[in-house]
């Protein structure tokens, strides 16, 4: 394999996560296999799952033959700079989103309100009829 000089940060990879641009790591190098998305056995959705991490082990647990691994050396672009530290991506909630989700939370009670209520009171009318036919 030749020598690489672009190197590519996790985050910069993962930015190209899309059916038409899509780029992913595998140890440690990065590929461009948007061209093969459409060839690929196991279906595009299956490589998409794999960008903005390092899909090592997903391509490894799929036991890849050998005339795969050197058809997935033509999309080399670069390799991954693993000078820079990998940040987790944090998920932000906002008191918006905290007030849809309750209000999506007080329209189901709204909505299903009557088979607890049903459930309850047969259980109050069998426990009135049990009680009554044991005196």
């Amino acid at each position: 394999m030749p020598t690489l000089t672009k190197l590519y940060t996790m985050q910069e990879a993962s930015q190209h996560n899309t059916k038409d641009d899509c780029w992913i790591v595998i140890d440690g190098m990065v590929y461009d296999v948007s061209s093969y998305l459409d060839e690929h056995p196991g279906g595009d959705d299956v490589v998409l799952a794999t960008t903005g991490k390092d899909a090592t082990d997903e391509f490894e647990d799929a036991g890849h033959s050998k005339s795969a691994r050197e058809l997935l050396e033509t999309f080399c672009i670069g390799e991954l700079d693993r000078s820079i530290p990998v940040i987790p991506k944090l998920e932000i909630s906002s008191k918006k989103q905290t007030e849809v989700y309750a209000q999506k939370l007080e329209d189901l009670t709204k909505k299903y309100w009557a088979f607890p209520v049903a459930v309850v009171g047969i259980s109050v009318v069998v426990g009135v009829l049990y009680l009554h036919k044991k005196k």
